[in-house]
């Protein structure tokens, strides 16, 4: 069946309509003509898995890593850069109902400061896209950067020196599971996590890579097919740091940091800048990255995050930083009263905001509300009902995520007078 390729969906894959049916194919540009001979059904969409591009689209330019169209890391290559931010434009304008501008990558190579490789018996890199059970070998990342491939030779070295086991994906089995590479863009440290079922790893492990500033070896204990746990040992540093003009942020293992440093610092800027009065209030605040930033500049911030180990990050970062900042645990949900506050910064995971922190907005109705959001279609929901009683200041988007179809979006709320 063929056709040619109308316009990208929201999760960046063509859109090509074969008779009455409407397939979505993957690394394909508006243009481009396709064979498709096989598809399957994902959600309520039918996904193409076997295809062509007979025609290519004269929108198409040169991927410049190796593994695109196979790795499940990147789907946009193929597509100029300035078109990519037209399309998240177009994106956030038509799910959010109003102009968004989306400001560019400063960096869209060398710009990821993390990436969670999987080591598997059938490769030593990322997912195949499509599956859970495949990975594709890769020698580097690109959109990580040089150093990637020195610590992907070293674990080889590594490897071929001492013959642990290798992850079987299928089976959830093996020694070696992932290695996780972390760097501070504005710093130069490099952070290595090898996690690995429980064992013993030989004592020379971290000599492959005494470049690092840090080495960690993580236990995962359970079952599940993640790329952390439980801190066995660490070399060098316990801290990689990274910084965001006048920030620094420790980096640890298992805290969450923006994985774009480079546009990580725009963030920062702009939520700062949407921030009204003098006192703010950080909601899921994670390991301080707003809160920090902004008594940094002579707000009064006081933080609430969820996961403990992410609050003692952020109390850390505090005291590194000199500012006067307090960190708590708590849930979204249970906060006190928010007209304390002249502004409250939320930061959800994709989820958006848990429904009973939406009607104490409402009720308690603070002066202005920052909302940082990585999911426009819930930030959408949330804001059909935040409406009622606030206005849009501004909004804008910021793309964190050169090449795929993610993009944050921050949006300023005004109370109606």
């Amino acid at each position: 069946m063929r056709g040619i390729v109308e316009r990208l969906d929201n999760e960046g894959m063509g859109v090509v309509r074969v008779g009455k049916r409407k397939i979505h194919v993957p690394f394909t540009a508006p243009g481009d003509v396709v064979e498709v001979r096989k598809w399957r059904k994902r959600k309520k969409a039918l996904v193409a898995t076997d295809f062509e591009v007979v025609e290519p689209s004269s929108m198409r330019t040169e991927p410049k890593c190796p593994y695109f169209g196979v790795c499940g890391g990147c789907l946009l290559q193929h597509i100029p850069y300035e078109r990519q931010v037209e399309f998240k434009e177009e994106k956030l304008s038509t799910l959010l109902g109003m102009d968004v501008e989306v400001i560019p990558s400063s960096m869209i190579y060398g710009h990821r400061n993390r990436i969670d490789v999987v080591i598997s018996t059938s490769g030593i890199g990322f997912r195949r896209r499509g599956t859970w059970w495949d990975a594709v070998d890769i020698k580097r990342c690109p959109v990580f950067g040089e150093s990637s491939g020195r610590v992907l030779r070293s674990l080889r070295e590594f490897i071929e020196d001492h013959g642990p086991s290798l992850y079987e994906i299928r089976k959830n089995e093996g020694f070696l599971r992932y290695i996780v590479i972390r760097e501070g863009k504005f710093t130069g440290e490099l952070m290595v996590n090898l996690v690995t079922l429980e064992g013993s790893l030989p004592e020379e492990f971290p000599g492959y890579f005494d470049y690092a500033t840090s080495v960690y070896w993580s236990v995962n204990r359970t079952p599940s097919d993640v790329s952390y746990g439980e801190i066995e040992r660490f070399w060098g540093e316990e801290f990689i740091r990274e910084r965001l003009d006048d920030v620094t942020y420790l980096i640890h293992p298992n805290s969450f940091f923006q994985t774009n440093s480079h546009q990580a610092v725009n963030l920062v800027r702009k939520v700062a800048e949407l921030v009204d009065g003098e006192r703010a209030l950080d909601l899921y605040s994670g390991v301080g990255t707003f809160g920090i930033y902004l008594a940094k500049r002579g707000f009064s911030v006081e933080g609430i995050e969820i996961n403990p180990f992410a609050v003692e990050m952020a109390n850390r970062n505090a005291e590194l930083n000199g500012v006067d900042a307090v960190f708590r645990v708590g849930q979204d949900k249970d906060v006190e009263d928010l007209s304390e506050y002249d502004t409250v910064i939320v930061d959800p995971p994709r989820a958006g905001l848990h429904p009973k922190l939406v009607r104490k907005i409402l009720k308690d109705r603070p002066e202005s509300v920052v909302y940082v959001s990585c999911n426009p279609k819930t930030l959408r929901a949330n804001l059909d009902e935040l409406l009622d009683a606030y206005s849009v200041e501004a909004a804008v988007g910021l793309d964190m995520f050169p090449h795929t179809p993610h993009v944050e979006t921050v949006v300023k709320l005004k109370l109606k007078v």
